[in-house]
């Protein structure tokens, strides 16, 4: 497979911003890089009724989101996308003999840790097929309640919360210093919702540096989920067009937020 001539993984490090040491002394980039990534349909749905899961991406975009979580230290979701999909966020598309031996950490923000002890994330990580998931909850919540995901083998963070929502710019700062560097967000819609939100109101924008969304040719309709219900039009963040490519039947875009 390939895009514009190009290998996907070639393709990947054109478009994806490299971490740069001499900027860890800066607060500013005190953070991991972050690529915000989804499919989504023509009329801009990303998931069907009541948040079910739907198969947008074709072969050729699926493999390259799997070949992008391999260039990222950890792969983010929000709950919805774990109870819903129940999701394995690794690299299984890519052919056994390409496959890098790199895993990114599965990490899931659950702010009241209502994710299933025998979720696939949990379950690959006890089988020796994964990483430890990092389940990201509110920092007030009680001991007692992380034991039952703690024994079933996630590593639980506590990190502020506003409204029930997990505070963007506190959960990147967590993450890099716990050692994550790049950091690639999947969704669902409140996730995109708002790190797109967040990214809006950073001014200089320090929350997301690449958005790349897979087109698919299909309609899902009004029950369809979209992910842009957070914000107006006056928190829409300013975007730099980086590269479009044909991938199969799916239109990929990159931009970078500025």
């Amino acid at each position: 497979m390939s895009a514009g001539g190009q290998s996907v993984e070639e393709f990947l490090t054109s478009v994806l911003p490299v971490p740069v040491d001499g900027h860890a002394e800066d607060e500013r980039f005190q953070r991991p890089l972050v690529t915000l990534t989804f499919a989504q349909s023509l009329d801009g749905k990303i998931a069907g009724k009541g948040g079910k899961q739907l198969i947008l991406s074709g072969r050729e975009s699926m493999l390259m989101t799997h070949w992008m979580r391999t260039k990222h230290d950890a792969i983010l979701v929000g709950i919805g996308t774990a109870l819903n999909d129940d999701p394995q966020l690794n690299s299984r598309h890519i052919p056994e003999h390409e496959r890098p031996s790199h895993l990114p950490r599965p990490v899931i923000l659950d702010t009241d840790l209502r994710l299933r002890p025998d979720c696939k994330l949990l379950r690959n990580y006890r089988e020796g097929k994964g990483r430890r998931p990092w389940v990201i909850c509110d920092v007030n919540l009680s001991t007692g309640s992380k034991s039952n995901l703690e024994d079933a083998g996630a590593k639980v963070i506590g990190v502020r919360s506003v409204d029930g929502f997990i505070v963007i710019p506190d959960l990147l700062k967590a993450l890099y210093n716990f050692g994550v560097k790049t950091l690639m967000v999947e969704g669902g819609a409140a996730v995109i919702g708002s790190f797109l939100e967040e990214s809006a109101r950073a001014k200089p924008n320090t929350i997301v540096d690449t958005l790349i969304i897979t087109i698919a040719p299909t309609l899902v309709g009004d029950e369809g989920v979209g992910y842009g219900q957070r914000f107006s039009t006056g928190q829409i963040p300013s975007l730099k067009h980086i590269r479009t490519e044909i991938m199969g039947q799916d239109v990929v875009i990159v931009s970078a937020l500025e």
